[in-house]
């Protein structure tokens, strides 16, 4: 039996000691070092040598993570640890850390209860490390932090002990900064990491060696012998006095909660259900002899075993034959097996219980977020990501004979990753793929080519752009094509405060179910009227009933709510989708005939209103944006500032230290997908190094609005000239 077989018993054996288990993700900025400190963990675990831990890459084993060394998906293992006498279990997971992939780092976050936050002592607090600190806060995840690369700090910058020490404890103050900006209220005091108390470690994880407190106290060493010895490059011995593997392991048992200690002021945040029902008091108590309760945080491919789930156990066990309801589903289903990842393996054992993270086998079409439950539950709250899909691609089979295996394998892919929005354009039959950048399509592309061995032909990428408005229009007529019924609609801006709720997940599109939503929606600015009237959500875009007493109205609904989706789905100006539209039917006159009132009436009749009043108002192009943060020599700032300004970037913040700057800059996506690269290189000999995030949507400057809807429009296959209100008005 090999080791991981051996070590998936073991966690088996000791599962349902809730008290002695850990639910953790390692999470970083790009290149921090997750993955590296990561085969430290899995060396003491036994899973690989000691000698190979932070070359080996153990979590990175698909073909394209070893080829460009970078973490592109979320890695779960779980490991078995004997500590002071007692046995442990760390469920762990690897995420990435560049910024196209900062969905599996959101999803991993509502399976852990802590998080140990890597950051490079060289580098610093970077943009996607604020994003992992605040996507922890939201999902309640308490940190713990290595600082990373700390001989770089010799070797690099020269500083003696003094001025290392300042810088350490600078970083230090900086993550305690961003975990009080945004860790929950009852814990922004309590969060808070420090050497003193443990929730710190220093170190090198490719050298492997780190120090804490602890290991301080342990092997009498102080922050001024570890200085000595790294600047003597004597790495046995720091190998030997500050052991990597039990400074971290030691930090993440001692300083990150077990189910026992988190789910109580977990669950209340992420289920919204009756906490004092039967099934809120098991996840509250993590009770393994009470019925099942999961969330689905990923989903992965098996060549034996199809479909498998990945989720978080609440309360429960589940095993084989176990039947679970599926949010949304209404007849129970069985599962057909259950296990546990070791990283690119699925070991398969007799049963998971809760507080642990399963692999589930035969529960099909599951989507991430989805919640199984042996009872009938209210689902947990959707998993929300901070990035939005901002750039295509058309992605076609080169040969025909190939298409349908094409469709299928996007399908798979749009499971697995929920940052990748895969649609189909009706007028040219190409497949239309988005995602958060260049990387993440590129990444797309290579693992249909090289793994499902599909040839495809790719076009240039494609900014995605919003079209809104920003006055209100008078009341409109839409009339059905028989004229037989009509309605009067009033479309507006939606309130900033319910975009907000829409954007952070708090209202999820579709439509509204139950009353849950209407005082959310009146603290968020919408008149409670309106609010008690909607009837839909669909593009960050509101429908509303702000109708009284009219007959046939409940009759049609359903085509209304589907004709407003055409439209904001649509916009008129360029096809693109609408953003932050709010669309009141006042009144209507509706046949009282069936045959009279069927989609092919009712839909054009309130999408062409729409359409017409958002015209009459002024539809408003908005477009992505992303925050650059370039890191380079003193010397190359002001041409680097004249670049980003050249493509009209905004820069933010510009800051030096010693001969190195560092420029924050918001840049148009639209201005940096083709040939920013190469320009960035060329203007600095290759060696300026940048990052990006989502920065949301801004209007584009009216001076560019006509050339760029005429580019769009042309590019749809539509006349370039846009249409005016008339066009949808009888």
């Amino acid at each position: 039996m090999v080791r991981k077989e051996l070590v998936a018993e073991e966690v088996a054996r000791i599962m349902r000691n809730v008290d002695q288990i850990r639910n953790v993700a390692i999470v970083a900025h790009v290149h921090h070092g997750k993955t590296t400190l990561t085969d430290s963990l899995l060396a003491k675990a036994g899973i690989i040598s000691k000698q190979v831990a932070g070359e080996v890459l153990y979590t990175n084993y698909e073909a394209i993570e070893k080829d460009r060394k970078m973490t592109i998906k979320s890695a779960n293992i779980s490991l078995a640890f004997d500590y002071q006498g007692k046995e442990y279990i760390i469920n762990l997971i690897d995420t990435p850390g560049h910024v196209d992939f900062g969905f599996h780092v959101t999803r991993a976050m509502r399976a852990v209860d802590g998080v140990v936050v890597v950051v490079d002592a060289l580098e610093g607090i970077m943009p996607q490390t604020e994003t992992v600190v605040r996507q922890a806060m939201k999902e309640r995840a308490k940190p713990v932090l290595f600082i990373n690369k700390v001989d770089r700090l010799l070797t690099e910058l020269k500083l003696d002990p003094q001025q290392t020490f300042e810088r350490l404890l600078k970083l230090i103050n900086e993550v305690n900064k961003l975990i009080a900006n945004y860790a929950p209220e009852e814990f922004s005091g309590k969060w808070k990491v420090s050497v003193e108390d443990g929730s710190v470690c220093i170190g090198s994880a490719q050298e492997r060696w780190a120090i804490s407190k602890r290991i301080m106290d342990n092997y009498k060493i102080t922050f001024k012998d570890i200085y000595a010895l790294t600047e003597a490059n004597d790495i046995t011995k720091l190998q030997e006095v500050a052991p990597i593997d039990e400074a971290t392991l030691t930090m993440i048992i001692e300083h990150l909660p077990s189910p026992k200690v988190a789910q109580p002021y977990r669950i209340p945040h992420l289920w919204k259900g009756d906490m004092e029902s039967e099934d809120g008091r098991a996840m509250r108590d993590v009770a393994t002899n009470a019925k099942a309760n999961i969330v689905v945080i990923g989903i992965s491919y098996d060549p034996h075993g199809g479909e498998v789930a990945i989720g978080r156990v609440f309360s429960g066990t589940i095993r084989k034959g176990t039947m679970v309801y599926v949010s949304g589903r209404p007849d129970q289903e069985k599962i057909q097996q259950v296990g546990l990842y070791m990283s690119n393996d699925r070991v398969q054992i007799d049963e998971v219980a809760a507080g642990n993270i399963a692999a589930i086998v035969g529960i099909k079409d599951l989507m991430i977020g989805d919640t199984l439950s042996e009872g009938s539950i209210l689902p947990f709250e959707q998993i929300t990501h901070y990035a939005k899909p901002v750039v295509t691609k058309t992605i076609d089979a080169k040969e025909s004979k190939d298409t349908l295996k094409l469709i299928e394998a996007l399908r798979e892919l749009s499971k697995i990753d929920p940052g990748l929005v895969v649609s189909l354009n009706q007028e040219t039959g190409e497949h239309l793929v988005s995602g958060n950048g260049e990387l993440h399509l590129e990444i797309v592309e290579t693992k249909i080519r090289d793994e499902f061995k599909i040839p495809i032909i790719t076009s240039d990428p494609i900014v995605l752009y919003k079209e809104t408005i920003e006055g209100k229009t008078e009341e409109i007529e839409g009339k059905t094509p028989n004229r037989h019924s009509k309605f009067e609609v009033t479309i507006m801006p939606l309130e900033k405060g319910v975009l907000e709720l829409i954007e952070n997940g708090s209202i999820k599109e579709g439509t509204p179910k139950g009353k849950q939503y209407l005082e959310p929606l009146v603290e968020a600015g919408m008149p409670r009227e309106e609010a008690r009237g909607v009837w839909d959500v669909a593009t960050a875009s509101v429908l509303i009933d702000a109708t009284h007493g009219v007959q046939y109205l409940n009759e049609v609904e359903e085509l209304l709510i589907d004709g407003f989706e055409e439209a904001v789905r649509e916009g008129p100006l360029a096809k693109e989708k609408c953003y932050g539209i709010k669309v009141l039917i006042n009144d209507a006159t509706i046949h009282e005939d069936p045959v009279h009132r069927g989609p092919a009436q009712i839909m054009p009749a309130m999408r062409r209103p729409i359409w017409a009043g958002m015209l009459l108002t002024g539809v408003q192009l908005l477009e992505p944006k992303q925050i650059f943060t370039v890191n380079v020599p003193q010397e190359y700032m002001s041409t680097i500032i004249t670049l980003l300004q050249g493509r009209r970037g905004q820069v933010q913040e510009v800051s030096q230290e010693g001969e190195a700057a560092t420029i924050v800059a918001k840049m148009p996506v639209a201005e940096v997908i083709r040939g920013f690269s190469n320009e960035m290189r060329s203007a600095t000999a290759g060696r300026a190094i940048w990052y990006s995030e989502y920065a949301g949507y801004e209007k584009l400057p009216k001076e560019l609005q006509e050339k760029v809807v005429r580019e769009i429009r042309k590019r749809k296959g539509l006349k370039e000239e846009p249409p005016k209100p008339q066009d949808f008005m009888d």
